[in-house]
């Protein structure tokens, strides 16, 4: 397994964790409205689980996986500046920019393949 498919994994397990969790859990749901996105919450959770299960059919499908990697570091994009918004701490925003990183990296390493 080459490092591009372990951070594949690496980004597609939590967000496709995080994305059911939204789901099932008060807490989750609870900091989109501190967010100031209680209607977006859903979305955003669809997005991270469809997003997911595209970085893993992009094993497969190379298309879907720069569409995945791409919408997942846009996604994650705009998180940080949410936090930013709200004035979250540099660690609190932490996780969103190693994501958006992350996916970024997947994207233009799997465009230049």
């Amino acid at each position: 397994m080459n490092l591009l498919n372990v951070l594949i994994l690496i980004s597609s397990l939590p967000f496709l964790t995080y994305g059911i969790a939204y789901f099932k859990s008060a807490k989750m749901k609870s900091e989109f409205k501190r967010f100031g996105l209680e209607k977006a919450g859903a979305l955003t959770a669809f997005l991270e689980i469809f997003g997911a299960l595209g970085l893993l059919v992009g094993f497969k499908l190379h298309v879907i996986l720069l569409i995945s990697a791409g919408g997942l570091a846009i996604l994650m994009l705009l998180g940080v500046a949410v936090r930013i918004k709200i004035k979250d701490s540099f660690w609190v925003s932490l996780p969103a920019l190693f994501f958006m990183l992350l996916n970024g990296y997947i994207f233009f390493m799997s465009l230049c393949s």
